[in-house]
């Protein structure tokens, strides 16, 4: 299946900032090349305890950071739903009722309001229980109907992380192969070193060359040189 990504509107779900990039930085960076509208809808930040030399990151820092990669990307878009401690990292706290309506309608980047031809999610088998609560949500709000009453996505899709590889349950490796140029790789290894808080040395999954070589091994899958893999959720073909 190729698709002519300067005919999409891209939504992408990001339980937090950088899950973007490192679930489908290349797709972003090769839709927008191409003509594509993208739009990025984070559901939360809050400060941070991490493994960064000060030990933790707040969320005036991680908003700055975003604004750097939404200019590096072009995105035409993005949005915060839930700010705030009392949200992050507690994302599974919340009703998926309530998820599933900032999705679907209550959102600026809403479902009903931008009825985007292509929906890009977290995959629900992530050990991060904010990614469980918005993939489960995101699928929820795709739920099936009369395409009359309910805008339905054309290709819903879900990504994956290098961290998610550590999980309970058993999965199949991605469907869909996104092709990636070297350039469109640079552009999401770039993207996670302007997430400075989140950004790591090797060995660590948000590393350079955990990004560079998981993009090796999906193209390697496809028969290409470099790769982003995603789990299809629905494609109307």
């Amino acid at each position: 299946m190729m698709t002519d990504w300067s005919q999409e509107r891209i939504l992408v779900y990001a339980p937090h900032p950088d899950d973007e990039t490192l679930g489908c930085g290349g797709l972003m960076s090769k839709a927008k090349a191409a003509g594509a509208e993208v739009f990025v809808q984070f559901m939360t930040v809050g400060d941070t305890a991490d493994q960064s030399p000060k030990g933790f990151s707040t969320a005036e820092e991680r908003y700055a950071e975003i604004k750097k990669v939404a200019d590096h990307f072009r995105w035409d878009d993005w949005h915060m739903a839930l700010p705030g401690d009392e949200y992050h990292l507690r994302l599974d706290a919340v009703p998926r009722v309530d998820l599933a309506h900032i999705i679907e309608a209550s959102s600026p980047l809403s479902m009903s309001r931008l009825r985007p031809t292509v929906v890009v999610a977290p995959h629900r088998t992530s050990y991060n229980q904010d990614h469980q609560a918005i993939a489960e949500a995101v699928h929820t709000a795709l739920r099936p109907s009369d395409r009359a009453l309910r805008h339905h996505p054309r290709l819903a899709l879900a990504y994956e992380e290098a961290a998610d590889q550590w999980r309970l349950e058993p999965t199949c490796s991605p469907g869909l192969i996104v092709e990636l140029s070297e350039k469109e790789v640079g552009d999401k290894i770039h993207a996670m070193e302007l997430y400075g808080s989140q950004c790591h040395r090797h060995p660590h999954t948000r590393s350079e060359l955990t990004l560079r070589s998981l993009a090796a091994l999906r193209g390697m899958q496809a028969g290409v040189a470099f790769g982003e893999g995603f789990h299809v959720l629905r494609c109307l073909a």
